[in-house]
């Protein structure tokens, strides 16, 4: 259950709570009832955030990281005690089975206290030195100065962990953020973000509540917002770059995927590759940005591909989300559920053969809910919607090849460019298919939550996005360099002042 405190999301301005201009209904993806509701604010209300969080940047600043990392560490521990409920209701908001939803909490709260530990590193700045008298600076130093406000714009499939990738580093690097999180999915979240800004000084971090049209234009917008962190779909990002670009600010776009994977002939076809391949295409029903959305396989190798992941998605139980024995949820919002039915009813037309698999639980309210069963498509035209677009749903259309020129050129042929994947046993082989794919990221033999090393840049290419993030890259997007360059003598370092210190007698002769 969802505590009653949390079942109403409003937003938190300077330190305060502020009721919203209208409300919403929170709906449950496996019922259909209300959960909760949603205070909708308007851009009034972000336009007081960013007042609040201007005025609170400077001091936040000047803290300094071990001050601020202490501060956010000791509100972290507060969280902590209250994962297990607020797993619980990202399940019911989100439609995430258990082990799904508590990833989506516990992970936040690593990424606060990893971005605690790394910003110190940052923070030390990096000097430089000459010699004097050579024309070289005697001393140079580069410091790392946060940006300002930050707005942080949080997506529905994964609404903690994925708002939490920009408000981490934004935070610890000492900029203070407006965040709007998901009208779809706001219960957990805010709760998590209220119980930190709570306990940080008023102002650092402030929540609206609003659409995205709305809350999250303004944000793009504003001029007081000096970088936005954004993850969601592609024709969201591009409306927040048009309006961040009126005032030259940072922007970070993680958007829509439709990664491929490539199946070469010297794959080994194992029970390890199936299970990599089902839990990287079926993860959150579907519901991840670099989910496998489209399987290329080397026509050799095609039928013993196809049955071994028919075998393993016929097991998968689908379910209430709340159900331990579930391993799959339904579809987030109505909207995704009747364009999944509307991908499947297509591909039929289009002479695919279409399976539905999985086991039905009886856990599940299968006429009220958002339920789509695995489903995997085969001999679907490669230029259907299916394979050139991302479906977000629990549906794997396969198709063979028999030249990797063609597959290489199949997986580059859409206008995304999220994540992307080559499976063979041999690994240089495999990097030489890798290097020639158009992703901000390609995993060789894995492609899944899990498989995107903290550390290495994630972000997209074409229209998947603009912009790197994890580790150290999010925080360099929530900083700028500053530079400081000392010489000891103006006139013995900078060749070419002579002529600007000549007296008038020495320019008369």
């Amino acid at each position: 259950m969802v505590r009653p405190e949390w079942r109403a999301a409003t937003s938190y301005i300077d330190g305060l709570a502020v009721p919203g201009t209208a409300s919403e209904q929170v709906l449950d993806p496996a019922t259909g009832g209300r959960i909760g509701t949603v205070q909708l604010g308007d851009a009034a209300m972000v336009d007081d955030a960013v007042v609040a969080a201007g005025a609170a940047f400077p001091s936040w600043r000047d803290l300094g990281p071990s001050e601020r990392g202490r501060m956010i560490l000791d509100a972290t521990d507060v969280v902590e005690a209250d994962v297990g409920e607020l797993a619980a209701t990202v399940g019911l908001e989100v439609g995430k089975v258990r082990r799904e939803a508590f990833g989506d909490v516990a992970g936040a709260l690593a990424l606060l206290r990893g971005f605690v530990g790394l910003v110190e590193e940052l923070s030390n700045g990096e000097d430089r030195t000459g010699q004097p008298g050579t024309g070289q600076a005697t001393a140079v130093r580069i410091r790392h100065v946060p940006v300002g406000p930050v707005g942080v714009i949080g997506p529905w499939n994964t609404p903690v962990f994925l708002t939490f990738n920009g408000i981490a580093p934004a935070l610890a690097s000492g900029c203070t953020v407006v965040v709007k999180p998901p009208v779809e999915a706001p219960l957990a979240l805010t709760a998590v973000l209220r119980a930190l800004a709570e306990r940080l000084p008023a102002g650092v971090l402030n929540i609206v509540q609003g659409r995205g049209s709305v809350v999250g234009q303004r944000i793009a917008e504003h001029p007081g917002i000096r970088a936005v962190m954004f993850t969601g779909s592609t024709a969201t990002g591009r409306s927040i770059a048009a309006a961040g670009a009126a005032t030259i600010k940072k922007v970070a776009l993680e958007l829509g995927g439709n990664d491929p994977a490539i199946v070469l002939a010297d794959a080994a076809i194992t029970p390890e590759l199936i299970a990599e391949l089902v839990a990287g295409a079926f993860s959150m029903s579907g519901q991840i940005c670099f989910n496998i959305k489209r399987v290329y396989v080397h026509i050799s190798r095609r039928d013993e591909l196809v049955d071994g992941l028919r075998a393993a998605l016929s097991r998968v139980v689908v379910g209430d989300p709340l159900d331990p024995a579930s391993q799959m949820g339904p579809l987030t919002t109505r909207d995704g559920y009747e364009n999944a039915l509307r991908l499947l009813r297509s591909a039929r037309d289009a002479g695919a053969r279409v399976e539905e698999l999985g086991v039905r639980s009886p856990s599940a309210q299968w006429e009220a809910g958002n339920y789509v069963r695995p489903t995997l498509v085969t001999d679907v035209p490669a230029d259907h919607e299916l394979v050139l677009d991302e479906q977000f749903a629990p549906i794997l259309p396969v198709i063979a090849f028999d030249d990797e020129d063609a597959a290489v050129a199949e997986a580059n042929r859409t206008e995304f460019g999220l994540a992307s994947s080559v499976w063979s046993a041999d690994l240089a082989h495999a990097e030489r298919i890798a290097r020639r794919i158009e992703a901000g990221n390609t995993f060789v033999n894995a492609h899944r939550l899990g498989a995107s090393v903290p550390l290495v840049p994630f972000g997209g290419v074409k229209q998947s996005g603009v912009g790197r993030t994890h580790g150290i890259h999010s925080l360099h997007h929530c900083t700028e360099e500053h530079a400081i360059v000392a010489f000891d003598d103006a006139r013995a370092q900078l060749p070419g002042l002579d002529p600007w210190l000549e007296t008038d007698e020495e320019v008369a002769r």
